[in-house]
């Protein structure tokens, strides 16, 4: 090979193969009214206008998957300073009647006292709400597969990481934790055996719940393990 790989990049021509554009879509779940939520925008042009859809952005030439996310989050909803994690990559032939575009599919999961959504004013989209993900209107594109998706990989995830205290304050009670437990898994748990399930994974502080109907409850925090 006598091109060198500088004389290479020169004479390359990009034109030369098809450019599919690249989306990235956005799966935040809170859990209110005892109900796992997930975040929708209705659009405002076509396709689909009118339509509720995951938050999305193209992602621009200057810009990471990340970045492209977190504007996606800032435009669509206002909100901000939202962790995502990659949840899939889709690249269906027909999922938008536009061109051929691949998504890249981001999650997260709030607690719902942590979620400010601004006033209608301050944000460019005024129609973004969370919608129980039982109860989902018809949503544009493939963003209820989408959703879909997400919710299976949470319920998942529940049995092998600690990804159900992302929905809880930094203090908690053990029916309060039981409960956020039993929304993510869509079951109910038997008592006994959840408190030992997470035993080495929580600490009680000095503090109790008062003020119910009940006997008052323990307010506990997550272990935390020094690295």
């Amino acid at each position: 090979m006598s091109e060198t790989e500088q004389e290479f990049l020169k004479n390359y021509n990009s034109a030369d193969y098809q450019k599919p554009s690249v989306a990235v879509d956005l799966v935040l779940f809170t859990i209110r009214d005892n109900q796992l939520q997930v975040l929708l925008t209705k659009r405002q042009a076509h396709p689909f206008a009118g339509m509720f859809a995951l938050p999305g952005v193209f992602v621009g030439m200057d810009e990471t998957l990340d970045q492209a996310a977190q504007r996606a989050l800032y435009q669509k909803t206002g909100l901000q300073d939202i962790y995502f994690e990659q949840l899939y990559t889709w690249g269906d032939l027909n999922r938008d009647p536009r061109m051929r575009i691949i998504s890249v599919s981001y999650y997260a999961l709030i607690p719902a006292d942590q979620i400010r959504m601004p006033k209608r004013e301050q944000s460019q989209n005024q129609d973004a709400a969370f919608f129980p993900v039982e109860q989902l209107p018809e949503l544009a594109f493939d963003h209820a597969e989408i959703i879909r998706y997400g919710r299976e990989r949470i319920r998942n995830k529940v049995n092998y990481t600690d990804i159900a205290f992302s929905l809880v304050g930094e203090e908690f009670t053990l029916p309060q934790l039981q409960k956020i437990y039993e929304i993510l898994l869509g079951q109910e748990l038997y008592k006994a055996n959840f408190r030992k399930k997470i035993a080495d994974q929580i600490v009680p502080t000095d503090k109790m719940l008062s003020g119910m109907r009940h006997r008052p409850s323990r307010i506990y925090q997550k272990l935390k393990i020094n690295p």
